[in-house]
């Protein structure tokens, strides 16, 4: 097979590029990235280009650097035809969201549109997977009720989020919206192009070679901060709970959508009611593991900002035959120690 990722240089891109060479070497894996991650955050640092060295090391990858709004990079990295396009390009960041939104709807819907066209008139046979958002819910998620215990909140008799959940008449911040409309046009594209498409609205995914920021990713930088000493803004006040879904379970999930027999495909996906966490229990999960507490400064709740959000998986689980197995202190050990294995990189 042929594979295109886009975003091949983030968390997910770089694990998808890995698993599907590894799982055959007849499969060519070409890779699109910007290498816009650090800019889009103002960070003064390498981040993601971590990632794009590691992954020349594969010979089955080829890497081009390109941006998915440019014509040109798309036509050449999809060249004669691809038989997978996995869509992770994206600006991920909330805050940024709501501070640039004209370039956050540029790189999500617009960049996500072009892709889909792209394929569309170069591939019409690709299977085309888009990483979404629990984001696309917005505030409706709020309106599950809660309960308040020690050091988090707990769903009132709901399992989770499932995918009837309505996403209209909320607020959503402009990310949310921006990833919405990528979301929608994906499913679109399977509807009147008859093209073979799947959505995947990710919870929290984490995972090796995670680069995180105060603004996103906060997995990877809350261990980041604990480690190297550096002080964690808690916005609310911790209890907030996400299910959390190790990166290498979400590529199974993708690659079984791309073995099955489905036309199309919509899922909610993330670890699950079995693997949540709260803030305040995730700092005490990494003094457990280091020893380590780092200096924590509370903060006003920012917009939209779901108090809990549980994955209700079982339309994926049933669907697909699909499940998380990495439990989340078997995650969080996993990060933790390449974060360490990697210490040069991150305390420089």
């Amino acid at each position: 097979m042929r594979i295109l990722v886009t975003g091949g240089a983030g968390l997910v891109g770089s694990h998808c590029a890995e698993f599907f060479v590894l799982d055959n070497p007849k499969n060519k894996v070409i890779v699109l990235d910007n290498l816009m991650r650090s800019q889009i955050f103002g960070y003064d640092k390498a981040s993601v280009e971590y990632n794009w060295n590691y992954l020349k090391k594969f010979k089955n990858i080829e890497r081009i650097k390109g941006d998915v709004r440019n014509d040109r990079d798309v036509a050449k990295a999809i060249g004669r035809g691809v038989d997978v396009l996995i869509h992770t390009a994206g600006q991920p960041g909330v805050p940024s969201s709501v501070r640039m939104p004209k370039e956050d709807f540029s790189i999500n819907a617009y960049g996500t549109l072009n892709v889909l066209e792209a394929a569309r008139k170069k591939s019409k046979d690709t299977v085309v997977i888009y990483t979404s958002t629990n984001k696309i819910y917005g505030e409706n998620v709020d309106k599950i009720p809660l309960k308040e215990l020690d050091k988090r909140y707990i769903y009132d008799d709901v399992k989770g989020v499932s995918e009837e959940m309505s996403t209209d008449l909320t607020g959503h911040t402009p990310y949310g919206v921006s990833k919405l409309i990528g979301d929608l046009y994906t499913q679109e594209y399977s509807y009147i192009y008859k093209m073979r498409t799947a959505v995947f609205r990710m919870s929290c995914t984490y995972g090796t070679r995670q680069f995180g920021l105060e603004e996103q990713g906060w997995v990877a930088w809350f261990i980041i901060a604990t480690l190297f000493n550096r002080p964690i803004t808690i916005y609310g006040n911790g209890k907030q709970v996400r299910d959390m879904l190790y990166v290498d379970d979400l590529v199974e999930a993708f690659h079984s959508f791309i073995n099955s027999n489905l036309e199309r495909g919509l899922f909610n996906i993330g670890g699950g009611p079995h693997n949540t966490i709260s803030l305040l229990e995730f700092l005490d999960e990494l003094e457990r593991l280091t020893g380590k507490r780092p200096k924590v400064n509370f903060a006003d709740w920012r917009p939209s900002d779901q108090k809990v959000y549980i994955s209700d998986t079982t339309k994926l689980e049933k669907t697909l035959n699909w499940k998380a197995k990495t439990t989340v202190s078997e995650g969080i050990k996993k990060l933790l120690d390449w974060v360490k294995s990697n210490e040069s990189y991150f305390s420089r």
